[in-house]
């Protein structure tokens, strides 16, 4: 049996890499007051994504660092809301961030 390489993207936190079922993949919504993050566990909204360590220390890095226009090529800074309470939801329920590597098999 042959094995494939898996894909690998970068963390816009702490620019490391790794293999895309470990990262969050994540869009930048628009909407009437400028955009906003919106997590894509299941890797299939459209448009141009970004990629993160469910960590709420990545998240604090690459908010500091302001990555998320840069990554998603968008103006301003966008609302990170929503994808700062997906991650605290996702690691205060099973300790461990859910994403879709992360499922039981």
């Amino acid at each position: 049996m042959v094995r494939r390489a898996q894909p690998e993207r970068t963390c816009v936190g702490c620019r490391r890499r790794a293999p895309a079922t470990e990262l969050l993949r994540l869009v930048a919504v628009g909407d009437g007051a400028g955009h906003s993050l919106r997590p894509d566990p299941s890797r299939r909204l459209p448009g141009r994504g970004a990629n993160l360590h469910p960590d709420p220390a990545c998240l604090a890095l690459a908010l500091r660092r302001r990555a998320f226009g840069r990554a998603l090529r968008v103006a301003g800074v966008p609302d990170s809301g929503e994808l700062a309470e997906y991650i605290d939801a996702s690691t205060t329920t099973s300790g461990r961030p859910v994403g879709r590597g992360s499922q039981a098999r």
